[in-house]
């Protein structure tokens, strides 16, 4: 079978793509341009995608065509009516990266909340070894311990959070953004309570119409003075501009893996923030440890051997 991998810069050149290769040729291209896509792909029994667009348009100039297999868990960039109309089956991988958005969700928690950046500073622009004592504490930190953690979304990511927040001695509750995923053992509270409540807020939500927007200048001022905000759901969710505004209005802190737009453009408002000390971005990373990564790979080969068989 010809098996074609539009977008394999997106796993990484580390990861080894073997396991794939044993069901038909494949051809690797690292990125596809929309203009590019229907040649690539014009043989194609099997098709690879992270996030290049397929979209109605595309598939019904692609008569070979009989699997889509989405490197992500999100199809938001698969036309799924017309692939099932064209009779092409399409296959995500769910699960692959909880435990790695998980432990991002905290990298960039400790980061934010123990000043990383301004302590590494002071001590290798030289003021540390000046000190007439030996500790500095000109940026003081909380510890986990009782504080309270507002998570708003509780899929699996979620709930892996929620798990290790606990076992730091946080105390955990939720909003659900769906209103149906109610049975949990943590406390359910409105988004108002969750934003006013918390001392940390995480998101791990999927964008949709009821996410879209979610946080915005309606809300963002209910958080408490040097809050901690973690988007580590969807960009688009919380939005930029009223976040951007709130960060240089008042001390509370936010950390975003994920953007409405990515790469982040230029013009983004959080690129010109004053306090830029209060702001952490990460490139959409948190999915990507090698161990995600792999599992991923090996999943798709799954999805691809069960259709097969």
């Amino acid at each position: 079978m010809k098996i074609v991998f539009l977008d394999a810069a997106t796993v990484g050149e580390d990861i080894d793509l073997s396991p794939i290769e044993t069901f038909g040729k494949l051809t690797v291209y690292d990125t596809t341009a929309p203009s590019q896509c229907a040649a690539r792909i014009a043989d194609a029994e099997i098709v690879i995608t992270n996030k290049v667009v397929l979209d109605a348009k595309l598939l019904a100039q692609v008569p070979k065509l009989k699997l889509i297999c989405v490197a992500a868990t999100g199809m938001n960039n698969i036309d799924l009516e017309a692939a099932k109309a064209r009779g092409i089956v399409v296959k995500n991988v769910k699960g692959y990266s909880t435990r790695s958005v998980a432990q991002h969700t905290f990298a960039m928690l400790f980061y934010l909340l123990e000043k990383m950046a301004y302590y590494d500073r002071y001590v290798k622009e030289g003021a540390w070894s000046q000190s007439p004592i030996f500790t500095h504490i000109a940026k003081p930190f909380f510890e986990l311990h009782g504080k309270a953690w507002g998570i708003i979304g509780m899929g699996a990511i979620g709930q892996e959070v929620a798990k290790l927040a606990t076992a730091f001695g946080a105390e955990v509750s939720y909003h659900s953004t769906s209103g149906v995923n109610l049975r949990h053992a943590y406390p359910h509270k409105s988004l108002e309570f969750i934003l006013k409540d918390s001392d940390i807020v995480s998101i791990h939500a999927p964008l949709n119409e009821k996410t879209y927007d979610l946080l915005n200048e309606f809300n963002l001022p209910y958080l408490k003075e040097k809050a901690i905000l973690l988007n580590l759901g969807r960009g688009g969710i919380v939005n930029e501009t009223d976040l951007a505004f709130e960060l240089d209005r008042r001390e509370i802190y936010a950390g975003l893996d994920v953007l409405a737009h990515e790469p982040i453009e230029e013009s983004n408002p959080l690129n010109f923030i004053t306090h830029k000390e209060r702001l952490l971005i990460t490139p959409h990373i948190a999915w990507t440890s090698i161990e995600a990564r792999k599992r991923l790979i090996e999943a798709i080969a799954k999805n691809i051997h069960s259709f097969v068989e």
